[in-house]
C-alpha cells in the first residue's frame, strides 16, 4: 500500500496511531521536564480516551493502523529483530550502552513480538539488566531513573516522527533527545512492513543534522505545503526538504510556505496555532498574527535550486491564491476573548484533525472554540480529553495520516 496525502482536508481513509501504554507509568516528577511533560497522565483514563478517538475515526470510515502492531509484525523476522534491537540500544545513548549485553539478551529473550515492542517503548527495569553495577555512585544519586533506556511517553503523538507529503515521506530528525528514537519505528515500518516496503520516496532522512517535526508540516493542497519555522523545526531543514521535493518532478509541489512562529513551548509546532478546517477555512490562534513573517520557497535553477522570497501580501490572500478560492476565512481560537483564546490554545483548541471537508475532530474541553466552529458551518466531533491533553497535543498530533482522498472545489 502506498502513501498519499495531498491535502489537510480530503477524506481521511487510513491513519496510524499509537495507543498509550505503560511508558506513561514510567514518568516520574523529577524527569517530567526532560521528557517534555507538564503533568503525569492517568494511564487507564488516557487509554479510554484514546480508544474513543480511534472509535470515532473508524465510525467515519477511517482504517486505523497501530504503530505497535505494525512493528510487531516486522519483528517476527529474527534477523530484522536483531538489527532493530542493536540499533535501538545504540541510539538510546551511553546509559543503555553500559547495559548493552544485558539489554540485548533481555529483548531477544522476549518471544512475543508485541511485548518486545512495548518493552522497547516503556523501557526496562534497570535491575533486570544488571542493576547499578556499572555506575554505583550514579545509581545511588539518580535513584529516580528506573528505566533503561528512557521510556517514550510522547509516542502517542504519531504526527511528529514522520510526515507524508504527497506520495513521499519526510522521516524526521526530532528536536529533543527524548523523542529522537521514535523515528526508528517509522524507519522500520516504511522499509520492512509489507504494507509499505519500497513504496515511499524519501524527502528527508532522520540521519540529517537539522531538526524537523511532522506537527510543523501541513499539506495545504496538491501543489502547496506549509511548514512552520518553530521551536522544533529549523529553516535549514526546510531548505533541505524543499530541495528534495523540488528535485522530484513527480511530487507536483511548486510552493512551500514557511511560517515563522514564535519559538516557545506553547507554540511548539505550527499545528498548535494553525490548522485547516475546510476548503476555505482555517483555525488560527490570534496571538501569532501580529508579527507573523511568511516566506515562499519555489523551484529554482541549477545554480540556485530553491528560490526564496519574503511574502508581502497577507497570509489569507496567499492561501486563497494557492487554494484557488476567492477568499479564506480565519476562525480565531477562543474567539475575541483573550483569556479563552490563551487557555484553549494551551489545551489544543487550535489542533484540529480534519477527516473530510468541514468535518473535524476536537477536544471537548475547548467549548468556546468548538461553538465558534459550529457557528461557522464546521461539524465538530468532540472527544474526551482530560488526560490526553496532559501530553501537550491534540487530535492532529495524535494521528499520522497515511492516505487521504482528493477533494473537489
Amino acid at each position: 500500500m502506498s502513501v498519499c496525502v495531498k491535502s489537510e482536508i480530503g477524506k481521511l481513509t487510513r491513519v496510524m496511531l499509537h495507543r498509550p501504554g505503560r511508558e506513561l507509568e514510567r514518568l516520574v516528577p523529577v524527569e517530567m521536564e526532560r521528557m517534555l511533560f507538564d503533568d503525569i497522565p492517568y494511564l487507564r483514563r488516557t487509554q479510554e480516551e484514546h480508544d474513543y478517538f480511534a472509535a470515532v475515526l473508524r465510525e467515519n470510515g477511517v482504517r486505523v493502523f497501530y504503530l505497535e502492531d505494525m512493528m510487531a509484525d516486522i519483528l517476527k523476522d529474527t534477523e530484522i529483530r536483531r538489527r532493530f534491537v542493536r540499533q535501538f540500544i545504540f541510539e538510546a545513548g551511553p546509559a543503555s550502552e553500559d547495559f548493552r549485553s544485558g539489554l540485548y539478551d533481555h529483548f531477544m529473550a522476549i518471544e512475543d513480538s508485541h511485548e518486545l515492542v512495548q518493552e522497547a517503548i516503556s523501557g526496562v527495569d534497570s535491575q533486570a539488566v544488571g542493576g547499578d553495577k556499572f555506575h554505583p555512585l550514579a545509581g545511588m544519586i539518580k535513584s529516580h531513573r528506573v528505566s533503561v533506556p528512557d521510556p517514550m511517553p510522547n509516542l502517542y503523538f504519531t504526527r511528529d516522527p514522520f510526515a507524508v507529503i504527497g506520495c513521499g515521506v519526510s522521516l524526521n530528525r526530532m528536536y529533543s533527545a527524548a523523542r529522537r528514537r521514535e523515528t526508528i519505528f517509522g524507519q522500520y515500518i516504511l522499509e520492512y512492513h509489507p504494507e509499505f516496503a519500497g513504496t515511499a520516496r524519501y524527502y528527508y532522512r532522520r540521519e540529517l543534522p537539522y531538526c524537523i517535526e511532522g506537527g510543523d508540516i501541513l499539506n495545504i493542497s496538491s501543489d502547496t505545503v506549509a511548514i512552520g519555522i518553530s521551536q522544533r523545526t529549523s529553516p535549514e531543514a526546510i531548505e533541505y526538504l524543499a530541495r528534495n521535493i523540488f528535485s522530484d518532478q513527480a511530487s507536483g509541489i511548486s510552493s512551500i510556505i514557511a511560517l515563522d512562529i514564535p519559538s516557545m513551548r506553547a507554540f511548539m509546532h505550527l499545528d498548535t496555532v494553525f490548522t485547516q478546517l475546510d476548503i476555505d477555512k482555517f483555525m488560527v490562534y490570534p496571538g501569532i498574527l501580529g508579527n507573523l513573517h511568511c516566506y515562499e520557497l519555489t523551484r529554482g535553477g541549477q545554480k540556485e535550486p530553491v528560490m526564496v522570497r519574503e511574502v508581502s501580501e497577507p497570509l489569507q490572500e496567499l492561501l486563497a491564491k494557492r487554494l484557488r478560492v476567492d477568499t479564506v476565512k480565519f476562525i480565531r481560537c477562543g474567539g475575541d476573548d483573550a483569556i479563552a483564546s490563551e487557555r484553549e490554545q494551551w489545551n489544543d483548541g487550535s489542533n484540529t484533525l480534519c477527516i473530510s471537508p468541514g468535518k473535524v475532530i476536537v477536544y471537548d474541553r475547548n467549548y468556546v472554540t468548538n461553538e465558534l466552529l459550529v457557528k461557522n458551518g464546521i461539524e465538530a466531533i468532540e472527544i474526551p480529553s482530560s488526560e490526553l491533553s496532559r501530553g501537550r497535543g491534540g487530535p492532529r498530533c495524535m494521528s499520522m495520516p497515511i492516505e487521504r482522498l482528493p477533494y473537489e472545489l
